[in-house]
């Protein structure tokens, strides 16, 4: 992963659990429902592009529906790292100025907003652990036995 490169083209680092998730899972999904959107080598412009042109956000943001929240690249603005298959999205809120220090903040499918003092990769963790409760995601996620499908072996 050119990761100099793809933080060139978005105008931020990203924070460095991440890095290290993605060079260890290309391939994140959670009890298939939540998909990390992990970078791919070779097309860090295209993620990069797709962060700051996330267009639902964007839409959201239009109508006044972010509860504050802005798009990146504005300061404090929100890049989305992982979605469910319900339609939740999850966000870095780039602020403060140190990307390891952004929360993460969850926009469920039913518009509820909710912003954790935590990283991706502890976030990630408390709620497959059930130690994070995420108002409106499904009480079901995830199940009693869920499952983590990441693929460690580098995928071109």
């Amino acid at each position: 992963m050119d990761w100099a490169a793809l933080e060139a083209d978005l105008g931020t680092a990203l924070p460095s659990d991440f890095r290290s998730l993605a060079e260890a899972y290309p391939i994140l999904v959670v009890d298939d429902f939540l998909t990390v959107s992990v970078p791919r080598p070779g097309a860090e412009a295209s993620w990069a592009s797709e962060s700051r042109e996330d267009e639902i956000l964007q839409d959201l943001y239009e109508m006044g529906d972010t509860e504050g929240y802005v798009p990146f690249p504005q300061p404090g603005g929100l890049i989305c790292w992982a979605e469910s298959n319900s339609g939740d999205s999850f966000y870095w809120r780039t602020s403060p100025a140190d990307p390891d220090a952004w929360p993460v903040v969850v926009r469920t499918d039913n518009g509820e907003w909710s912003e954790f003092p935590v990283g991706a990769v502890e976030f990630l963790a408390g709620v497959y652990r059930r130690t994070l409760d995420v108002s409106g995601m499904p009480r079901d996620f995830p199940g009693d036995d869920p499952k983590v499908l990441g693929l460690s072996d580098r995928i071109d």
